[in-house]
């Protein structure tokens, strides 16, 4: 799984002009899911984001998780995270896992995350056409590949 993690001041998804879902202070995250993902890959993922401490202390140090701001979390499924660039100029996709496969594995990971922050979590649409709006606070973008463990 593979995941972009941004600090916000506030997040919201649109689909066909409704608001879907927003969120004040927290993490917009985006994320990216392949075929060889598993459950253990949520668990990691929930775990290392819920804690990330990327959020300022009493003396301006990012030093607070999430979960220690009471932030709100947005997740938006993003399968263009497994873009294949290496070869012309026009992106492929084929890494990117198949709908069978990464539904159960997102809501996986939100009912987890939300489990983990003690609050409802924020969504889009899985394979719909959103329109994601955020104010990046900082800016903090953090990118998180579960491959990448070590």
């Amino acid at each position: 799984m593979r995941a972009v993690v941004q600090r916000v001041s506030r997040a919201s998804v649109t689909i066909e002009g409704a608001v879907k879902s927003q969120i004040g202070a927290g993490f917009l995250i985006l994320v990216g899911i392949c075929d060889e993902d598993t459950n253990e890959d949520v668990e990691w993922l929930v775990k290392k984001i819920a804690n990330l401490r990327v959020f300022d202390d009493e003396d301006g140090v990012m030093n607070r998780s999430v979960i220690d701001i009471s932030g709100e979390a947005l997740v938006v499924s993003q399968f263009t995270l497994y873009a294949s660039y290496k070869k012309g100029n026009r992106p492929s996709w084929f890494k990117a896992g198949s709908h069978e496969h990464s539904i159960p594995l997102y809501e996986a990971f939100c009912t987890q995350l939300s489990e983990a922050i003690g609050k409802p979590v924020g969504t889009g649409e899985f394979g719909a056409d959103m329109k994601v709006e955020l104010l990046n606070d900082g800016p903090v973008t953090i990118c998180m590949d579960t491959k990448n463990k070590e």
